[in-house]
């Protein structure tokens, strides 16, 4: 860091201007005193200088303490401070050490547990089950700070030292686990977490309605127990005389002897994942002994919403952390605005709808664009705002008018296999939206990370096209990122992705305001290999599909079965939950590298793999020299073709050229293929480091990490949820995060 960049931080928290001559000593530790008194307290020293003798609550957390919206323990506890309780944060306790958890005394009314932004087990774990080396949510991107499963080690460490104390868990981990689940670490279906945890509440999903209700039921003088009747949470009960109007799931002891239960358990629970037609659910555990789920927290209205994000947040660190560099989650969304919640989309494989539900819920136009004032006047601010969306970027409304009032259809699905004719695609407020944020002295540029929904763009035959070029002519810097995903038809079904013709279209639209605002930029597609659906012969046809792009995807994840997604219940059942009809499913380690090499396949270390699944799938009409060829026999001198025997090699992109190759302008070709998909002139994309799979899950773009809360862009999904930018050593950004479109 450079003095003039040092003295403007400082400058900064002083409340002063950049370039002002540096104070004396007993000023600066009066400035720094201050600047650390806007933090929630996390020891009792800073609860001395509040004044304070004891918490209300306690929250403690998987994450190191971020001061921002994008942090869903941020969220929870700057609500409760605006209701007037007295919030304390243990970040990153030490979970071999019990008095880690007592750093602030006993509190009040309760403990709340939350594992993170992310589910610990994401964080820790490849798709493959090898361990993580760095944590971005942690000081210095250190890894190894917090324990698996976080919320049950942390919780029974609590229950240890306080035995009577109310804890209430949430965030993504415990929202996805709220009954019983599978699990992909131990290949086992496991009870509620609030069995494991010796929890008296889980808050799912995003929390905000809940943690108030729960917070002032307690104050009241209510006991734990009796909190049976707030929306959003989980309790335990050993006799349902008094719970009424339910729907009886399968007990665990059948699902556990009979996976064709669970997945009937998992239909029921997806169709009552909305807040107005969602029914009361009840898991048996015995005879005596039940989880009783409430139905769903209502969502946040515009005004609701909106006065969440005018929280005092620090929008910072806590300055603790300092020394180690900060926390590396911070920079990709400290500068970036979520404008929406919820998805409609239902991509199979992420947990967003059971997390965040299907109705969308958005920020006023006139919110985002004070937060965006508010980023010009950050010493750190370059006039680059990172992204304006959420779960899916160009979501700025409900899918119909009947969402609003009477909830989302059950056993319906809003945009694909087919868009349902109510649907009502308009993108007009989200082009003012952008508009408005370009006009804010000191913005130079506003920039769309998010995942956009391509059919969704292709559907509204007003504004579709408008959309496409506002974001070619100011909101990509040389590439889009969007997530086709597959080819085949029957992984897109499996999936709940359009057909793959829709994004050839889409990616036509996007040539052509390119070519219009004469600007060279790309599509990069974000692909993923194993997805339940996908035999050796899908594979070998998405292989096909990237030979005709002409270069190596830079996104290519294998599928990662987490909790809370359809594709997790095919991937432990073999069965659709939608259908209950059999679905293939690759499991086997081995297959699942075949299926990713061929994806790959001009990686040379991968050409063995790529022959065996070639030969797997009768397929040695791709094993030559022809320009369709994958790879040479074995052998042969060289490996992967990229154009062609006696094709000119093609060079690697140097350093800071993300342009991908293939043919700009090429016309699609047969199978509805188009090299035009990636644009270029003979450059290499980046190839995928293999980092990506984390994109996919829950806390990825999945929400609020907090007590009934995950959310996503490292939080805009904030969360899960799954982003589909960045893997847990990178940071996260909300998809989910989610899931890009």
């Amino acid at each position: 860091m450079t003095k003039r960049s040092a003295n403007r931080k400082d400058a900064a928290r002083a409340g002063g201007r950049p370039g002002e001559r540096t104070r004396s000593d007993k000023q600066a530790a009066e400035d720094a005193r201050a600047y650390r008194a806007r933090f929630l307290p996390v020891n009792r020293e800073d609860m001395c200088e509040r004044g304070w003798d004891e918490c209300d609550f306690v929250y403690v957390s998987g994450d190191a303490y971020v001061d921002h919206s994008s942090f869903g323990a941020a969220i929870i506890c700057r609500l409760l401070e605006a209701n007037h309780y007295k919030v304390g944060i243990i970040a990153q306790p030490d979970w071999r050490d019990p008095e880690s958890v007592a750093a602030l005394g006993r509190p009040r009314l309760g403990f709340l547990v939350s594992s993170g932004n992310m589910d610990s087990m994401v964080n820790h774990y490849t798709v493959a089950k090898k361990r993580r080396h760095s944590d971005a949510f942690s000081p210095g991107g250190e890894g190894g700070l917090r324990p698996d499963h976080a919320v049950v080690v942390y919780s029974n460490l609590i229950r240890r030292v306080f035995k009577d104390v109310p804890i209430i868990i949430g965030g993504i981990e415990a929202s996805l686990r709220r009954l019983a689940h599978y699990d992909y670490w131990s290949d086992s279906l496991k009870r509620s977490i609030l069995l494991d945890s010796n929890a008296d509440l889980v808050s799912y999903g995003m929390g905000e309605h809940s943690i108030v209700e729960i917070a002032d039921a307690l104050n009241s003088g209510l006991s734990v127990s009796d909190l049976t009747f707030i929306d959003g949470t989980v309790f335990r009960t050993r006799s349902l005389e008094h719970v009424y109007d339910y729907e009886l799931l399968p007990a665990y002891g059948a699902m556990r002897a009979n996976p064709r239960a669970y997945a009937e358990s998992f239909a029921i629970q997806y169709a009552n994942s909305d807040h107005v037609t969602g029914k009361r659910l009840v898991e048996p555990y015995g005879e005596n002994e039940f989880i009783v789920q409430n139905p769903p927290a209502a969502p946040l209205s515009t005004a609701e919403l909106d006065a969440v994000y005018r929280l005092p947040f620090v929008r910072a660190a806590h300055p603790d952390y300092d020394a180690a560099g900060g926390v590396p989650a911070i920079k990709e969304v400290k500068f970036s605005l979520a404008s929406n919640r919820g998805c409609f989309g239902e991509c199979a494989f992420c947990a967003l709808t059971f997390h965040q539900g299907r109705v969308v819920q958005v920020r006023s136009r006139a919110s985002l664009v004070a937060e965006a004032e508010e980023m010009t006047h950050d010493a750190d601010f370059k006039g680059y705002i990172h992204d304006v969306g959420g779960p899916t970027a160009n979501f700025r409304a409900p899918a119909c008018r009947k969402q609003v009032d009477h909830g989302a259809c059950r056993g319906r699905r809003c945009l694909a296999p087919e868009p349902c004719k109510k649907l009502i695609a308009d993108h007009s407020d989200y082009i003012r939206l952008l508009r408005e944020l370009r006009e804010v002295p000191g913005v130079k540029k506003v920039f769309v990370r998010s995942g956009i929904r391509f059919d969704y763009v292709m559907l509204d035959e007003k504004h579709g096209r408008e959309f496409v070029r506002e974001l070619a002519e100011h909101h990509v810097s040389g590439q889009l990122r969007v997530a086709p995903e597959h080819v085949s038809h029957g992984v897109l079904s499996c999936m709940g992705k359009p057909d793959h013709a829709i994004y050839e279209r889409f990616v036509s639209l996007f040539e052509e305001e390119n070519a219009r605002a004469g600007k060279k930029q790309f599509i990069v597609p974000y692909l993923m290999s194993s997805h339940p659906g996908s035999t050796m012969k899908e594979a070998v046809e998405l292989a096909e599909f990237v030979r005709d792009m002409g270069f190596n995807p830079e996104q290519v994840s294998d599928f990662y079965p987490t909790p809370g997604s359809l594709a997790t219940v095919m991937y432990f059942t073999g069965l659709d939950p939608r259908t209950m009809e059999p679905v293939y499913v690759p499991k086997n380690p081995h297959e699942k590298a075949l299926q990713r090499a061929l994806i790959q396949y001009r990686d040379p270390k991968n050409r063995d793999l790529v022959r065996e699944a070639l030969h797997r799938a009768g397929r040695e009409d791709l094993i030559g020299f022809d320009a369709k060829c994958l790879v040479r026999p074995e052998g042969a001198r060289g490996g992967a073709l990229s154009k062609g025997k006696g094709a000119p090699k093609e060079k690697a992109a140097s350093k800071g050229d993300f342009r991908a190759g293939g043919s700009s302008g090429g016309a699609p070709s047969r199978k509805g293929k188009s090299s035009r998909s990636t644009g270029g002139r003979g450059k290499l994309a980046r190839q995928s480091s293999g980092k990506d799979e984390a994109r996919r899950s829950p806390g990825s773009k999945s929400g609020n990490s907090h007590p009934g809360g995950g959310k996503g862009k490292v939080p805009h999904s904030h969360a899960g949820g799954v982003n589909r930018k960045e893997s847990p050593g990178e940071g996260q950004r909300g998809r989910g995060t989610k899931r890009k479109g």
